[in-house]
């Protein structure tokens, strides 16, 4: 504590450069599942591995999965993860190449068949990339779509040749983006907020063919099985036809009423279906360029389509949680299965339909895709003709036809997704509540669920877990992958300390602080840390080589800055992450692309500069960015009724988490008494001798011996007329009792015996 003089000064530096951020996503120790609302679906029978069947599922989690299938039964075998934000579709081109699109404006290709190794990110999108299409019988050829109006069609085998120049519009990947990146031509730099600003850098190498025409978003992509015909549509309400070598617009067809929302192409690329936030679906004959005709089977939007492979039925699905197979000549329709949420998308796969909806599960149901008249056999079908949407919603609502299937023949469960968080005061942990209605306790600093509440009030519990403290906020959290992600930004993500003894850390001094935004640092890169020093070192010099003096002495001051580092400081067991269901990390590298690596896959190999500067500065120098709000200041005068008096000049500055008990040892320290130190002690104990000097050097008050704990029961700390708990922090005080923006005013007096 020391005193601050009357007229401050403003002697912060203003950073003229924006920081990056650092974020940290935490699972719920199931890495297998998805936590969000499966966007994409896709089936690919592999030749390389025999007649072995996978499917291929992306997530709002940023995450994509493949699962096998062991008999009924069906397993993860492998996480793809880079992309940084919601995974919007995702297509197999040939045996082995899986390329996804997310709203994090990149494309990636990944080795299917691998443990999950992106292979490239395209990064030419200046908006969310929301749809993709794959020419069947040429792999190579990939189209992709966006929130942007942009349409890019790519050749992927060009795509992913080595790159010959530095300066691509293309960023070469691993599995999570270090390494090898380059710069790109149009970069957006993705925020919490998903506010993402343009970059652009020139051309150089491979690019992509370019669709231009669209002057709004475009939702969804359709091309035949050759590559030769490529169908666009939109928030325009037009289907646009294109020639995919060229890019040239072919024609323009209009007929629905609201965004278009799936395509199909049939192989030759004749015919084309289209769904609709109309509700409705349309088969178009792109040779007559007109609508054939129009099949109103839904009541709300029609968000998934897939159609055999003779191209005469078509299975579909959207917003009103209903599954339909419908003959495109008779236009007789039958209700297959309803679900508990909207549909986003549908896979075939031999005589069955993969069904995925807004929720994390994905089910197998029955479809005899290969004899789809024999469901209309069952019975309950009805006729899908030419209606304007509400004589559809009408006519439908009042058949109210049964389902053909009422069980799925398999289901792929998620996990539930986060709905509600709150952070608590503590500013450790987060209160959570899924969609299966589980309250959950999280420690941030260690990534886990400290305890499951189960089914109980979200609202009652996070009262009773209410907690009179104050610590500055140094992170930000939202649920937009449907988990938590923790945001750290410099320099507020340092404003939090804690005592050692609070933390529970041994072996250090009792009034000892530890900044909570650099531990968690340490935690989280701990892996990275312990690998990166132990990686192989330089090879020793052959006989012809010769080591300058000047190299000799950069080595060697290398290596005492190694071995001199903060970064060789233990992880502390409050900030230790686990290893299984570890977080990920998601940050911008030095190229300027955004990557995702968990913490456990770091080899210690990665480029200091994919890090955030500060965020090394922090771990491995120990050195910290000015803060605001680490110190507070306040005035302490006795009370009118007091005799004791207290020598203070001006006013007094200590840091935020000082407890009250040392404002009591200031006075006892300071006072000036009318009577003999012995007569404060009302509790009957005799005080030899003046109290510890509690003063450091710097005139901040530190730890010593504790002869407050004889003098407190003698001297009560008030404000507002309250008499303040020896272990509240001054910035407790401040928040709960003075509740001013003014200067803290303390006040304290001689206790009354009881």
């Amino acid at each position: 504590m020391h005193r601050v003089a009357s007229s401050g000064s403003n002697g912060g530096s203003v950073r003229n450069r924006k920081e990056k951020k650092l974020t940290y996503v935490l699972n719920d120790g199931n890495d297998s599942k998805h936590c969000a609302g499966v966007n994409c679906l896709d089936v690919l029978k592999s030749s390389v591995s025999g007649d072995q069947s996978y499917l291929f599922t992306g997530s709002r989690d940023g995450t994509l999965k493949r699962w096998a299938f062991d008999e009924d039964a069906s397993f993860c075998s492998a996480t793809f993860e880079s992309h940084v934000d919601w995974v919007n579709d995702a297509a197999l081109a040939g045996e082995s190449t899986l390329v996804s699109c997310s709203s994090d404006t990149t494309v990636k290709t990944w080795d299917s068949l691998s443990d999950g190794a992106c292979t490239r990110t395209f990064r030419q999108h200046t908006d969310y990339v929301t749809c993709l299409a794959v020419a069947a019988k040429n792999s190579n050829v990939v189209a992709s779509g966006g929130l942007g109006g942009e349409v890019f069609i790519w050749d992927i085998e060009a795509a992913l040749s080595p790159v010959a120049k530095p300066n691509d519009a293309m960023e070469e990947g691993s599995t999570n983006g270090l390494g090898n990146s380059q710069p790109v031509t149009s970069l957006r730099n993705v925020g919490s907020s998903n506010n993402i600003s343009v970059q652009s850098s020139p051309s150089h190498g491979y690019a992509p063919t370019i669709a231009k025409g669209h002057k709004e978003s475009v939702y969804a992509l359709a091309m035949n099985d050759a590559g030769t015909m490529l169908v666009s549509g939109g928030t325009e309400k037009v289907l646009r036809v294109w020639d995919p070598r060229t890019g040239s617009k072919t024609m323009k067809l209009r007929g629905h009423t609201d965004n278009v929302r799936v395509l199909l192409l049939d192989s030759t690329g004749r015919f084309c279906l289209s769904g609709s936030s109309d509700s409705m679906i349309r088969l178009w004959d792109l040779g007559q360029q007109r609508c054939l005709h129009t099949y109103a089977v839904h009541t709300d939007s029609v968000w998934a389509l897939a159609c055999t492979p003779s191209f005469t039925h078509v299975y579909s699905g959207g917003r009103d949680q209903s599954l339909y197979l419908t003959d495109l000549a008779t236009r007789e329709s039958v209700l297959m299965c309803t679900k508990e949420h909207p549909i986003q998308q549908l896979a075939l796969q031999d005589d069955s339909i993969w069904v995925a909806t807004i929720d994390s599960s994905v089910e197998r149901w029955p479809a005899e895709v290969q004899s789809p008249e024999k469901v209309f056999q069952r019975g309950g079908s009805f006729l899908a003709g030419n209606l304007s949407f509400n004589r559809a919603r009408v006519s439908l609502e009042g058949l109210n036809p049964p389902p053909a299937y009422k069980e799925p023949l398999m289901t792929i469960p998620g996990s539930h997704p986060i709905v509600q968080h709150e952070i608590l005061n503590n500013k450790r942990q987060i209160l959570t509540k899924d969609a299966g209605d589980s309250v959950k306790l999280w420690d941030i600093t260690k990534g886990v669920v400290v305890e499951d509440f189960g089914k109980i009030s979200f609202e009652e519990k996070k009262e009773e877990l209410f907690e009179m403290v104050s610590i500055p906020s140094w992170f930000t959290v939202d649920t937009r992958l449907r988990c938590l992600s923790l945001h750290l930004e410099t320099p507020q993500c340092f404003s939090a300390e804690m005592y050692s003894a609070d933390l529970k850390v041994s072996g250090r001094p009792e009034d000892d602080k530890i900044n909570l935004g650099r531990e968690t640092l340490k935690g989280l890169l701990g892996h990275w840390m312990a690998k990166k020093k132990h990686k192989p070192k330089p090879q020793a010099l052959t006989s012809g080589d010769v080591l300058s003096v000047k190299d000799t002495k950069k080595n060697l001051n290398a290596s005492k800055s190694e071995d001199s580092s903060a970064g060789n400081d233990p992880v502390y067991p409050p900030f230790e992450f686990p290893s299984i269901s570890p977080p990920s990390i998601i940050t911008e590298g030095s190229q300027g692309g955004p990557w995702r690596k968990k913490i456990t896959e770091f080899t210690g190999t990665e480029d200091e500069k994919d890090f955030p500067l500060w965020c090394l500065d922090a771990v491995l120098n120990n050195r910290l960015p000015p803060r605001e709000n680490t110190k507070l200041s306040f005035f302490l005068h006795p009370c009118e009724v007091s005799n004791v008096q207290v020598v203070t000049l001006g006013k007094l500055s200590a840091p935020r988490i000082l407890r009250v008990h040392k404002v009591t040892n200031y006075v006892v320290e300071k006072m000036v008494l009318d009577s003999p130190l012995d007569s404060l002690a009302t509790d009957g104990a005799s005080v030899s001798g003046g109290p510890q000097q509690l003063f450091a050097g710097n005139g901040l008050l530190t730890a010593g011996s504790k002869p407050w704990q004889k003098l407190r029961p003698s001297i009560e700390i008030l404000c507002n007329n309250q008499v303040l708990s020896p272990e509240w922090s001054l910035a407790t005080v401040r928040t709960f009792v003075w509740k001013k923006p003014e200067d803290l005013i303390l006040n304290y007096r001689v206790a009354v015996a009881k």
